[in-house]
């Protein structure tokens, strides 16, 4: 029979064992992670701080991209942009998806097509949606100008997509319709977790609808908010193809977003060194937003 000192010493061979073990299952996803993300990365961060023509040898220009960044008002306008369609966007996307969250969390008839039919349009293309939005917008052969007409709405079909505010409605409705449906699965996940004894305890003693919902549910789906509020936050931040397929920037250049933006300084003028530094100062800008984001919806919650 072996002793205990065999016993003692066998046991961390199986720890360091299984580690090695655990190591190897999470290795590929390590590997993508690290050539996909990390590198590139890495790889922007050099080029900012270089002159990158897209033909020539880089000249290194040290912080002389990111200074030129502080005084170019295009880019501070597209920011400005992006902040405030962040903001439209994002309340609208809660204003609907909440209500939809709670309409499919409870057992009905066909609750189960209501789900499929609202979360259909998310797994439609971003880039098909936008070109299926932009037909349905034609002013001559699309289906909103034809049907406002006939019914009595205007007096002659409306370009939807000629106007500042009405294209800015147009590509808000068509980024709601599309992503609602996701955001009502994240929260319906956070509803569906809520224990029942306590919106049944809390009906007992006579809690309203709106108080079980203020003092109840919102406290407890505060980490399924912030979830879901970081990827509307983050995905509106990176918003570019409804830009660039609906409206291409217009009209009056009044809808490059930062994405867009980066994109004509590093594809269309080849300033690829100026877009690199674009593209890392909106990589801190996104990091600055989660923290700030997390910690406000930590406050509050009770500490272990």
């Amino acid at each position: 029979m072996a002793g205990p000192g065999a016993i003692a010493t066998a046991r961390p061979r199986k720890r360091r064992r299984a580690s090695w073990h655990g190591f190897l299952y999470i290795a590929p996803a390590m590997a993508l992670v690290i050539v996909f993300f990390v590198l590139p990365v890495v790889f922007t961060f050099w080029m900012s701080f270089h002159n990158w023509p897209l033909l020539g040898n880089p000249r290194w220009i040290g912080f002389g991209n990111y200074i030129r960044m502080v005084s170019d008002m295009r880019f501070m306008a597209a920011l400005r942009f992006t902040a405030y369609y962040t903001v439209i966007v994002t309340i609208a996307i809660f204003a609907i998806a909440f209500p939809l969250a709670f309409f499919v969390e409870k057992h009905r008839p066909f609750v189960g097509f209501y789900r499929t039919i609202i979360f259909l349009p998310v797994v439609v293309g971003l880039a098909t949606a936008s070109l299926l939005w932009v037909w349905l917008a034609n002013v001559d052969a699309g289906f909103f100008a034809p049907v406002a007409l006939a019914l009595g709405l205007v007096d002659k079909r409306p370009n939807l997509l000629a106007d500042f505010d009405m294209a800015f409605a147009t590509i808000i409705v068509m980024v709601v319709w599309k992503i609602a449906g996701f955001t009502m699965i994240i929260l319906l996940t956070g509803l569906q977790a809520i224990p029942s004894e306590l919106t049944e305890a809390a009906r007992i003693d006579g809690a309203k609808r709106w108080q079980r919902f203020r003092h109840l549910t919102l406290p407890l789906m505060r980490r399924t908010i912030a979830l879901a509020l970081i990827i509307s936050i983050t995905g509106s931040v990176l918003a570019f193809d409804q830009f660039y397929i609906m409206t291409s920037g217009g009209p009056q250049n009044r809808m490059i977003s930062v994405v867009y933006y980066i994109f004509n300084q590093s594809f269309v003028s080849f300033n690829l060194g100026y877009g690199a530094a674009l593209s890392i100062a909106l990589l801190v800008i996104l990091v600055l937003i989660s923290i700030v984001q997390l910690w406000l919806l930590r406050v509050g919650e009770d500490k272990p």
